[in-house]
Parts: structure tokens; C-alpha cells; sequence
């Protein structure tokens, strides 16, 4: 009779608890951060062919040229998948990484306004707009990366789903940028050259 009693108390008592709905949102953390991963090589992908197009033009750029191309290498030589979410240092390294190329695409960028030749060629144009769309799909899978994580962490904190995370041992996971929000949050510099009158 216990046993029977057992058998139709237990059943209830797991639809209730929060399980399944912790591995649903955990995967779909998961999933927004494989998204995220997904353009972002998209654009360490696209950049040797920016860089080559520009190659041409910009004689005298090589230091910029050289730093894009170092920055995306130490992109490409990170290896990192889903399960690096709950690592802070991997994490710390991939995000130093993106903020590098991010940098010196910026750097490229301003450096071909002074070649109008370039900024004609259609290779250039078409690639700079893939970068721009990139850069897009890249805040907006963190955007939805960001969401992910919410209500994952939500769902592992209320009652009485907090009971089962804390049984099977999942914990809160950190959202992004957090970690750098100092750095995120700085006012940008900006300096504007003034051209030498002759």
C-alpha cells in the first residue's frame, strides 16, 4: 500500500519541482551562447578578406594591418564551446580576445577613410557591410544570450524550483559583461586631429 502510495505521490511531486523546466532554460543558455559563438567566428572569418582587400591600398597602414591580423589569430587559437560558460578565466580570455579585434577593427576602419580609392572598391564595400551585419548579429545573439541567462537564473532562484537547483547543484550563471562593466560603463575617449595649416 506504501509502495502504490509512493508510486502516485512521486510522479506529482517531480511535475512540480522544476527540473525539467532548469534543463530547459540551462539549454537554452546554451544554445544562445552557441549562437553567439556562431557570429563571432563569422566575423574572425571575414576579416582576412577584409584585411587582403585592404592590403593593396594601404601601403603605409601596415602596423594597423598587422595588428587586425594578430587579433584575429589570437581570436582563431581560442578554443571555447558552451560548457566554457561557467569558466571565468576561459571567458576573461575570450572576451580580452574580441575586445582586441574589435579594437583594431575599429583602428582599420578609420584608418580607410583616407584612402577614397578604397572606400570605391566594391570588394571593400561588400565586405564592409558582411563586418557591420556581423557586428549586428553578434548584439543581438547577445542580447538573446542575455535573456537566456535571466530567466534561467530566475527560474533557479524562486520557490520551490531553488530546493531542486540547489539538490542537483545548479547555481546562478553570471550574465555577460558583468564581469567588465566597469570597463563597459567608461565614457569613451575621443580625440579629434585638427589638420596643420600651411
Amino acid at each position: 500500500m506504501k509502495r502504490l502510495l509512493l508510486m502516485l505521490i512521486l510522479p506529482l511531486f517531480l511535475a512540480g519541482c522544476g527540473y525539467n523546466d532548469i534543463q530547459r532554460l540551462d539549454e537554452q543558455v546554451k544554445t544562445a551562447w552557441s549562437q553567439t559563438l556562431n557570429q563571432y567566428e563569422r566575423r574572425a572569418e571575414l576579416v582576412p578578406k577584409l584585411v587582403s582587400s585592404v592590403n593593396a591600398y594601404m601601403v603605409n597602414e601596415r602596423a594597423v594591418l598587422t595588428q587586425v591580423t594578430e587579433a584575429r589569430a589570437k581570436v582563431g587559437s581560442l578554443q571555447i564551446n558552451v560548457n566554457d560558460i561557467d569558466n571565468p578565466a576561459v571567458m576573461e580570455r575570450f572576451n580580452q580576445a574580441q575586445g582586441e579585434l574589435s579594437s583594431a577593427l575599429s583602428r582599420l576602419i578609420a584608418v580607410s577613410e583616407n584612402y577614397p580609392q578604397l572606400k570605391s572598391d566594391g570588394l571593400f564595400r561588400d565586405l564592409m557591410n558582411q563586418l557591420e551585419g556581423t557586428e549586428n548579429r553578434i548584439a543581438t545573439e547577445r542580447g538573446r544570450y542575455v535573456q537566456a541567462v535571466q530567466d534561467y537564473n530566475l527560474i533557479v532562484r524562486q520557490f520551490p524550483t531553488l530546493i531542486t537547483a540547489k539538490i542537483f547543484g545548479y547555481k546562478t550563471m553570471e550574465n555577460y559583461g558583468v564581469s567588465k562593466q566597469d570597463q563597459i560603463t567608461k565614457d569613451p575617449e575621443v580625440q579629434f586631429s585638427i589638420p596643420e595649416l600651411k
